[in-house]
């Protein structure tokens, strides 16, 4: 009995292959990946503006006037007629001092002199007593030039009490004492009923002191390069305190924002200090609140030159790379470009660029982070304002 064999056959097996061939061709290919899409950015054009430039220094307020209220006559304090920290007006009554004892010496000058006036009136009438005499030779005439001294002696006791009646009403004056200027008075240096030392001395006793308020000067140092430009711009002349620069100024205090103060420069120093290069200057700024007090620092910002059109761009829109500044501007073909740029001075809150951007470039305002050099971007086109005050 024969056995049956279990080769296939060839055409079996070309079969089988074609089958699985076909369905191996059956399954689907993964699809690409996706490509990245571009940065959505905010972008606008520069902002034009009729800029003034303008150097920026750190002053100091300092009073007008500044008064310190020493007595000229010694005694005990008996009032004191205001109150500390009080606004005063010029001839306000401060202080008294005792007038007692400077009233009981007033009276024995008063009497001195009515004496002296005797003894004058007295030498006068002999003395035209003896012009009679001496002409008829009844007296001599030493004894006749002895009348003319005691007349002229007492006449000059009577001018010196005088002097001294006069001194003694204006010690008693001096036993009130009233504010020389209108201000704002310290606090008081010493209570009633305390010994008060007077005098034109430096050992005299310090009861006060009034600062005066409206206005106020600031004080600040400028380089000497500002100085210059200063000069261009006022065309000074050097003939007035000022030197002709009548330059207006525009002052911010530590805790302001914006410059919110305005004065005008109305001095100028005579040299540029050798050590420092540096001149001083002083403007004058109206104080009517009283806020500004002396002593108190502030930022001074001078215009350096004429107005001028400037391009002006959002802070947030500025980059750095390493030492230099930068922006993205788009092109026509949406691709962010890098253009290294100057800096100027903030200005109602949008940075000046001074050199490296056009007018017509689309600048990033917002977004800045998300845009790579030379790559693609998606812009939409939004105003350039400056930011609210609460972003600062």
């Amino acid at each position: 009995m024969l056995e049956r064999s279990s080769v296939l056959k060839p055409s079996f097996l070309l079969a089988s292959l074609v089958v699985s061939s076909l369905a191996g061709c059956g399954e689907s290919a993964p699809p690409p990946a996706p490509a990245a899409s571009a940065p959505q950015v905010s972008v606008g054009a520069p902002v034009k503006k009729a800029v003034s430039d303008y150097d920026e220094f750190v002053g100091r307020f300092n009073a007008v006037d500044f008064v310190e209220i020493r007595a000229r006559v010694s005694g005990y304090l008996q009032e004191i007629d205001f109150k500390d920290g009080q606004f005063v007006k010029k001839g306000d009554p401060l202080f008294k001092i005792d007038p007692r004892p400077y009233q009981i010496a007033a009276d024995q000058a008063r009497g001195a002199l009515n004496e002296a006036k005797a003894k004058q009136a007295f030498a006068r009438t002999d003395l035209d007593r003896g012009k009679d005499l001496v002409r008829g030779s009844t007296i001599t005439q030493q004894s006749f030039e002895q009348r003319v001294q005691t007349s002229r002696s007492a006449e000059a006791a009577t001018t010196a009490q005088d002097a001294a009646v006069r001194q003694a009403e204006l010690d008693i004056e001096y036993t009130d004492l009233t504010a020389p200027i209108a201000g704002r008075i310290g606090d008081r240096r010493v209570s009633v009923g305390n010994l008060v030392t007077g005098g034109a001395g430096g050992a005299t006793t310090l009861l006060a002191t009034i600062a005066s308020i409206d206005p106020i000067r600031l004080e600040f140092t400028v380089d000497e390069g500002a100085y210059l430009r200063f000069i261009n711009v006022s065309k000074a002349t050097g003939d007035a305190p000022d030197r002709g620069l009548r330059l207006p100024v525009k002052l911010r205090l530590l805790d302001e924002k914006t410059f919110s103060h305005e004065g005008r420069i109305d001095f100028v120093d005579n040299v540029i200090d050798r050590n420092t290069g540096t001149i001083r200057m002083r403007a004058t700024v109206a104080n009517p609140d009283g806020k500004l007090t002396p002593g108190m620092f502030a930022r001074v910002r001078v215009q350096a030159a004429p107005p001028a059109e400037k391009l002006l761009v959002p802070d947030v829109a500025v980059g750095t790379e390493q030492a230099r500044k930068f922006v993205y501007v788009v092109d026509k073909d949406d691709v962010a470009r890098m253009k290294y740029v100057t800096l100027g001075p903030v200005v109602d809150g949008l940075r000046v660029i001074e050199t490296g951007l056009d007018a017509q470039d689309r600048v990033v305002t917002e977004g800045l982070m998300r845009v790579k050099a030379e790559g693609k971007v998606s812009p939409q086109v939004a105003a350039v304002d400056a930011p609210s005050p609460a972003a600062n």
